[in-house]
């Protein structure tokens, strides 16, 4: 992975924005629970960033790879679930990058 191509960058971004939308289950309890708010403000501003620019880059990848609109239907919904853009980063973009290098 590298941020030499789109599809590098969105694989790095795609990473750091599911680690940032799992860190919510522990920022969400020391918000709700103990009254901590902090964590919650920070990592959902982390969160906020990184999903944008998944987005965006999932439309720039998609447009230099040329993929079909499934595929770009399923990247975009990995960016709502839980565990979704690791997922994605397996099924879809490894593979993509994979195939790029082979031509």
């Amino acid at each position: 992975m590298n941020f030499k191509s789109a599809l590098g960058a969105l694989r790095i971004v795609g990473i750091l924005e599911g680690i940032s939308f799992l860190s919510f289950l522990v920022t969400m309890p020391l918000k709700y629970m103990m009254d901590i708010t902090a964590p919650n403000k920070i990592v959902g501003m982390a969160h906020g960033v990184l999903f944008i620019a998944y987005v965006f880059l999932v439309f720039w990848a998609s447009t230099e790879t040329k993929w079909d609109l499934k595929t770009k239907f399923w990247a975009y919904l990995a960016s709502l679930l839980p565990f979704g853009t690791f997922v994605a980063d397996a099924k879809i973009f490894k593979p993509t990058q994979e195939s790029l290098k082979s031509i």
